[in-house]
Parts: structure tokens; sequence; C-alpha cells
């Protein structure tokens, strides 16, 4: 029992682990309405993700189901990714798929609901496959009762095959309200000018859908230790010296294995910077370690760019503050970081980048497992540069660039002198970072005066 309480709940399917666990569950037929039995197995596809594998079978009428579910985390925002097709090859790109994803062709005007496919992982050119296998089904009865429906599912059909066959470009777009899906870059590190991704906050009825709820929406409100200390924040009922002070603990999951385990937190003070939450996650099933940072006082006015220069052993030990909110770029090697890649964290300069080559050599779901021979090289390259800059034998410029203002990068020189390698610039966010940070709908002007009011009215 004690060895088998230190695996992880989801585990990889290998042959280290010939048995894995599974829970057995005696459940109805809807075949014959008598009782089957429904097997449940938790496990990790690799290169993926965390999943839930369903098997169901009924020994009266000989029924059988199966069936794949998500077992990770719902991300914090949604996600639309958009690709312009115009080769055949962009028809091999992999794509992942979540139960909450649908799919547009643009050109076609063609919509696959989310509804419609489950999840899966495949490429664009087998979703185009099962599109029109699914419009051909039942063409002959079309033909013989609604010949003029039938024609025209005829002539969309072969519309699609053009598209499928690479004789003409298009564009596919994604949108996955959980904000688990992917599509493949092949030009991966590097930024592909033919694909985009956006976030975006989701609608309160999209919340609803992922069975997410605001706390005056449960009717049996559970409160926990982190929620609780946010509110005593708040209210200013806790004071900042003692936050600073106390290491405080919550219980949660492992990010890597969801085994339970402790999450320690704790608020300091970075000198000539901010207020800040850091998080450290410690699991003793699988050794997973996580730190993670939050600012402490919202966000900035302004956004922060960020240049540091690395040109000598000193720069690499700067010490660095990402946001969950910033992104990375060097310009010398062409490498773009989206700001969820790496999350929020409290390092230094080579630490970024030993995290950047970690991600990149165990391989993750940016290129799930590719099998072409010329995107492993690409990796491989652009993985031994990254090695050279943290040795110190390339020299290149590491730019944080974060809209909520919340990133800071240590200076080498103390007082009002000038940072030779390091240059900090605040600017004005555009329309669509505000957006995306959420700010568009949020109404500060005359707030408290307007809660007064109300609460006048109603006494």
């Amino acid at each position: 029992m004690e060895e088998n309480h230190k695996k992880p709940i989801f585990r990889d399917l290998n042959a280290d682990d010939p048995e894995p666990e599974t829970t057995e569950i005696e459940s109805l037929c809807m075949n014959c309405m008598k009782n089957g039995t429904t097997r449940l197995l938790l496990t990790k596809i690799p290169f993926y993700r965390e999943v839930i594998l369903m098997s169901f079978e009924c020994d009266d009428c000989g029924y059988r189901n199966n069936e794949i579910q998500s077992g990770g985390e719902i991300a914090d925002r949604g996600c639309k990714i958009t690709l312009e097709v115009k080769t055949a090859a962009d028809l091999n790109r992999k794509v992942v798929k979540s139960d909450h994803g649908s799919i547009k062709i643009v050109e076609l005007d063609f919509e696959i609901p989310s509804q419609s496919q489950k999840g899966e992982i495949t490429t664009i050119e087998g979703i185009l496959e099962r599109s029109i296998k699914g419009l051909e089904q039942e063409q002959e009865i079309r033909r013989t009762s609604c010949p003029d429906v039938a024609k025209q599912i005829d002539e969309f059909c072969e519309s699609l095959r053009k598209l499928k066959d690479g004789n003409e470009p298009f564009t596919f777009v994604i949108e996955d309200i959980s904000g688990n899906c992917h599509v493949e870059n092949p030009m991966a590190p590097a930024a592909d000018p033919q694909l985009s991704v956006s976030r975006f906050l989701r609608s309160e009825e999209q919340n609803h859908q992922l069975g997410i709820f605001k706390k005056e929406e449960v009717v049996k409100e559970k409160k926990t230790e982190m929620s609780f200390l946010l509110k005593m924040i708040e209210e200013d009922e806790w004071p900042l010296e003692e936050l600073q002070s106390e290491i405080l603990q919550f219980a949660t999951l492992c990010p890597e294995c969801k085994s339970p385990c402790e999450t320690n937190m704790k608020m300091t003070t970075i000198p000539h910077f901010k207020e800040v939450v850091i998080m450290a996650t410690v699991c003793d099933v699988c050794g997973s370690k996580t730190n993670e940072v939050k600012s402490g006082s919202g966000i900035e006015e302004f956004g922060v760019r960020i240049e540091v220069k690395i040109a000598k052993r000193e720069d690499l030990s700067r010490d660095v503050l990402k946001s969950d909110t910033c992104g990375l770029i060097i310009p010398e090697i062409d490498c773009e970081v989206g700001p969820s890649a790496l999350g929020g964290r409290f390092t230094t300069v080579e630490g970024i980048l030993v995290a950047m080559k970690k991600q990149l050599s165990e391989g993750g779901e940016t290129f799930m497992d590719s099998s072409n021979e010329n995107t492993k090289m690409k990796l491989e390259k652009f993985i031994e540069t990254l090695e050279d800059i943290i040795a110190g034998k390339k020299k290149v410029t590491l730019i944080l660039d974060d809209p909520a203002g919340n990133s800071y990068v240590q200076s080498l020189v103390d007082g009002d002198e000038m940072d030779e390698n390091l240059t900090i610039t605040k600017y004005t966010r555009t329309f669509d970072q505000n957006e995306e940070l959420g700010l568009n709908d949020m109404k500060t002007e005359n707030y408290g005066e307007e809660n007064l009011q109300e609460e006048a009215s109603k006494s």
C-alpha cells in the first residue's frame, strides 16, 4: 500500500508499469438497460497531457464503448489559433483539439462546432478528411428524397477536396474556450509568420460551459486558505509586515503527476521594485519542484520593455522577475517565447535560459514528438545555441516585454549610474493588450461613489 501511495495519480503508459491501476464501476448499459462495467484509467499521453480513459462493457448484450477525456487543468483564458494554409506541407501540421474546440475554414464559411467532434490529436488533412466523410453520409438517400440538397453537399465536398489536395490556400481557425488547443509550428523555436495565437477572457456563459462558477453562484461556498488570505489582503485586515514574515501553506496538486502536495507562499519585497508573492511547490511523489511569482500590487499604469545585453558572465547572474504576462524575445537567434510558456518566476538571466533549454529538450506539446528529421535537426541546433549563450560563448540581447509592467531585471550598478547593458522602456498599452489583460471592460471611474449611492438607495 505504501508503494502504491508513492506513485503519481496520472502515470505514463510504459513497460515499467505493466499493470496500471484501474477503477471498475457498475453502471447502466444504455443498449439493454441492464448493468454493465465501466473501467477508468488515469494516464498520460507522451508529449501531450493527462487523460482519463473510459471503457464500458455489458456482459448481457455485448455492447462496448470507449471514450477519452482530458484530465488536465483548464487554462486561465481561451485560445484562438489562426493558420494561413498555403502549401501541401501545411496540411501535415499536427493539431491538438480538446472537447471544447471549434474549427472554422474562413473561405468556405465552414464551421465544425465543438459538440460534433471529440478531443483528438490529428492533422489538418485529417480534419478535412473526416469532414468530407461526415458530409457524405446518407448522400444516397438524399439523392432520392432531396436531390437539390444532395447536389449542394456534393459541390461543397468537392471544394473541401481541393483544399485537402493542397490545390488552394485557405485560412484555418481553431477556437477553444478551455485554452487547451495547439497547432504545430514547423519553424519552432522561431516564430511562424503563417501562425498567430491570441488568448481571450471567457464570458460568463463560456465559464459555465466549462463548469466554472463564481462564488456567489455556488450554493455551498467552500473557503480555502488561499481565498481567505486574498480577502484579508484586499480588506487591509492583515498587516503587510506580518505577511512578509510568515510562510503560508495550502493544499494543491502537483503540476506534473497531479498527486496531493503542499504549496508554500510568502510575500516579499524586491529592492527598488515592489511587493511580490512567491509560491513554491515540491512534490514528494515525483520530485517535481516549481516556483511561481505573482505581483502583489496589481497591473501598472504602463507596460515595460526591458533589454538586457548578455555581453559578459556577470550579465547571466542578474536577478530576473518574470511575471506570467511577460513574453521573451532573443532577436539574434529569432526566438520568441509567449508569456504562458515559462509562467511567472523569480530567477536569474541564466535561469531563464536554462528553463527554455529544459522545455525544448524535454519536448512537450510544442514539438509533439515530431517525426520530421529537419525539425529535429533545427531543434538540436537551437539547443546547442542556447548552451553557447549559457556558457558565455555567444553575445545576445534578452528582451522582456510585459504589458502589465510587473517584470524586473537587476541593475549591476549602484545609485544613479547608467548600466550600459540594461535598457528599461515604459510604454502605453494598445487596445488589444488592454483587452487581453481584461482592462477595457473594467470600470474604475467614480467606482467608490457609485457603491455608496447604491448602498444608500438600498437603505
